[in-house]
């Protein structure tokens, strides 16, 4: 006998089965279907209640259906939603100046998907090459890191060395080299023999889809510091690490970095739309001229209403150090865990991750299988890695909770 539905008009079963038979199999989900959200919360068809914590990969850092976030995408949408770039609206300018002078940068490029916004920095970074440094037409060089992820396009993925995202996708981008992570020495090593053609180092701060691998103090600031040396620009990837997600509105403030140029997505619009933006300052903007780049729904009037409220909101209810002091305190509680299984725990605020020691066929899928019974939602990155990013908007005692069930399950594992 099918359970009654308490949201919406599909059950669990069908809702799977509908994406199994329609949609491309691009993704692995976790098998449950989620209905209805607030705050740290989730719901699904059938009515039963789970803790959130993935959190949209970190799009939801201001918690499900934000009321103020919300309210703002409904009294916008009543009046105008889009218009594109071919006229001004009475939205763009005044969220352009709002969020220019919230992080510190002359302009910003808005844009959509936090794919498009590292499309338009490594754009970026060329133009200004060519326009400004002064490189050859054709020869500016683009830096990343090992283990990075900026998204899945054919340039992105050109900087990739993960095989799911890259394998036969080729022929891929020219004019890319890849070094180390947390190794300032490998960027000096390049820069010393290619520093005359390099455009940009762009980096994850902390690199969230490896795994949550926090780089050693003070990376980020050798890195920044070489950059200079050698007239490069230092390019932050703040897709999933920005808008306090790990404590500080930047993940690159533990450094006291301010990059050249900043990308930022996710939790701009606390994931109530796909919103993204690239800040710079007017040397390295500047030298995109009209008709080089755009995008038909890049700052449209009902993306700026959304994601000024959602930046709000992170000024407004203190996310930033709510993150940092539960953070602290997780990674605390976590690491009185005393089980064979779990082998480190890292993060900085609410992006954590723990490794789990495959034992008895079971890896950390399975792990989250087990979390997901008893009420809290994670997901695997990699077969030994589990990432823990709840929204900013936990309370203490619904964090205490959580971690009741992690603990929990650890000791069914060892009994």
């Amino acid at each position: 006998m099918a359970k009654k539905l308490v949201y919406g008009n599909i059950g669990s079963q069908e809702a799977m089965e509908l994406e199994e038979n329609y949609g491309a199999h691009n993704y692995h989900p976790l098998p449950v279907v989620i209905a209805k959200g607030e705050g740290a919360f989730v719901w699904d068809p059938e009515g039963n209640k789970y803790y959130d914590f993935l959190s949209a990969y970190s799009a939801v850092n201001q918690g499900h259906c934000h009321p103020k976030i919300i309210n703002a995408l409904i009294e916008q949408a009543k009046v105008l939603t889009l218009t594109s770039r071919a006229f001004f609206n009475n939205r763009l300018g005044d969220f352009e100046k709002f969020i220019t002078e919230y992080f510190g940068y002359e302009k910003v490029l808005a844009m959509n998907s936090g794919a498009e916004a590292v499309e338009t920095a490594m754009k970026l970074a060329r133009k200004w090459a060519y326009k400004v440094k002064g490189i050859p037409e054709n020869e500016a060089i683009l830096v990343f890191a090992h283990g990075n992820f900026h998204g899945r396009t054919i340039a992105i993925v050109s900087a990739s060395d993960d095989p799911d995202a890259k394998g036969d996708y080729g022929p891929f981008l020219p004019g890319i080299e890849v070094i180390d992570y947390n190794s300032p020495e490998a960027l000096e090593a390049l820069l010393k023999e290619k520093g005359d053609k390099v455009a940009a180092f762009i980096v994850e701060p902390i690199q969230g889809e490896a795994g949550v691998f926090v780089p050693a103090e003070g990376y980020l600031k050798k890195c920044y510091d070489l950059c200079k040396a050698y007239n490069v620009l230092l390019v932050a990837d703040e897709v999933q690490t920005g808008i306090a997600r790990t404590g500080k509105l930047l993940a690159s403030m533990y450094d006291d970095v301010h990059p050249d140029i900043l990308i930022l997505g996710k939790a701009i619009s606390g994931g109530v739309l796909p919103v993204s933006a690239v800040l710079a300052d007017n040397d390295i903007m500047l030298t995109i001229k009209p008709g080089e780049h755009g995008s038909t729904f890049g700052g449209f009037p009902l993306a700026c209403a959304v994601a000024k409220a959602a930046l709000e909101v992170v000024t407004e209810e203190n996310l930033v150090e709510k993150a940092y002091d539960l953070g602290m305190y997780f990674r605390e509680q976590l690491a009185t865990i005393d089980s064979p299984r779990l082998k480190s725990i890292r993060g900085r605020g609410l992006l954590n991750a723990i490794i789990v020691e495959p034992q008895d066929d079971v890896e950390a899928w399975d792990v989250c299988v087990m979390l997901k019974d008893k009420g809290l939602l994670c997901k695997p990155t990699h077969r030994h890695i589990i990432r823990f990013a709840p929204p900013l908007v936990i309370t203490k005692d619904e964090l205490d909770d959580c971690i009741k069930i992690i603990k929990s399950v650890f000791a069914d594992l060892d009994a």
